[in-house]
């Protein structure tokens, strides 16, 4: 497999390359006159905000919405088509860490907090619906929080607690419905406490800086070189029992800070991770033993990735670096 590589520098002017990412892990230059032009549509810039998070989501008539979060705990609500702000959110007592949306209904996204606590919020009509904190919440800061992508009712967060927790929405799912056509003002929505989770998992013995959804299995990640694919069996009669079976361990070499997360395209055909040393593994999610499909790296890329997002076929990934910069790979076709 080839990839194609570009970056841009997100400073006062752009700086550009482009290069071939051979099989053979080789690196050879292409012109500059091949590569792709990059427009910025929207700049939001709020005084005194560090962003930690954004993500994609919609309303009732398909608007594109952009949602965004960070130090401040303030979730915005960017209205991209007519750039501008549509919401901003106030109710997290600190930074927000992650921001993710509902893809069967996204009008709904969480956000995960340092305030020890999830929030599903309505971005159609500007409602926090649930919180999930309490006596059977974190115990610290919640670094990552994920939607289940066939059970509507089911979420998963993770933290600085170790754990990795289980929700189940369903007994307050009458209020998510009621959210939709809430005629007063937002403040005045019966929000509802979620305290106790179906599932506390303590698979890690460190920060766990992201879960993510594998069907009903979860991906998740610590400071430990790896991430984890597991099993979660719950206990149907004793709510926030259970055990787990360890499925897969997929390496990550320099991969032992906190804050670096993964992500799938949309079948999870594949993750994409990146480390501290600007490198970036691309694992085969649906074989094993695991297989590894890329180990990408420049010469230029030597700051840590911090995240990582895949195209929804896998073909494009994107890794978002500390040194301020951006860089975008692409799947070529070989003769």
């Amino acid at each position: 497999m080839q990839w194609n590589i570009e970056k841009e520098t997100y400073h006062d002017r752009f700086s550009r390359c482009l290069d071939l990412w051979q099989a053979d892990f080789d690196v050879s230059r292409l012109p500059y006159t091949n590569a792709l032009k990059v427009v910025l549509l929207l700049f939001f810039n709020q005084k005194d905000e560090s962003f930690y998070t954004v993500s994609w989501a919609c309303d009732a008539d398909g608007t594109p919405l952009l949602v965004a979060g960070g130090i401040n705990g303030i979730i915005r609500v960017i209205d991209a088509g007519n750039e501008k702000i549509d919401k901003s959110f106030v109710g997290h007592g600190d930074s927000v860490n992650e921001i993710r949306t509902q893809a069967l209904r996204p009008s709904l996204v969480l956000s995960a907090s340092k305030d020890e606590s999830v929030r599903l919020w309505n971005i159609q009509t500007g409602i926090c619906i649930l919180i999930f904190a309490g006596a059977g919440g974190h115990r610290n800061e919640v670094l990552s929080v994920d939607f289940h992508p066939s059970d509507i009712y089911r979420i998963a967060s993770c933290g600085m607690d170790n754990t990795v927790k289980i929700w189940s929405m369903k007994e307050f799912w009458t209020y998510v419905e009621r959210s939709f056509t809430w005629e007063g003002l937002p403040s005045q929505f019966p929000t509802k406490y979620v305290q106790f989770p179906v599932l506390i998992a303590s698979i890690h013995t460190n920060y766990v800086d992201c879960n993510r959804w594998l069907g009903d299995f979860i991906l998740s990640k610590s400071v430990d070189n790896e991430f984890i694919l597991w099993e979660p069996k719950m206990k149907e009669q004793s709510p926030g029992e259970g055990t787990v079976d360890i499925l897969q361990k997929y390496p990550v070499p320099d991969c032992d800070i906190w804050f670096i997360k993964l992500s799938c395209d949309f079948h999870y055909n594949a993750a994409a991770i990146g480390n501290r040393e600007g490198k970036i593994y691309v694992w085969e999610l649906q074989t094993s033993p695991p297989s590894l499909i890329a180990r990408l790296s420049h010469v230029q890329s030597k700051s840590a990735i911090r995240q990582t997002a895949m195209s929804f076929d896998g073909s494009t990934i994107l890794s978002c670096c500390e040194d301020g910069t951006i860089w975008r790979w692409d799947t070529v076709a070989t003769a």
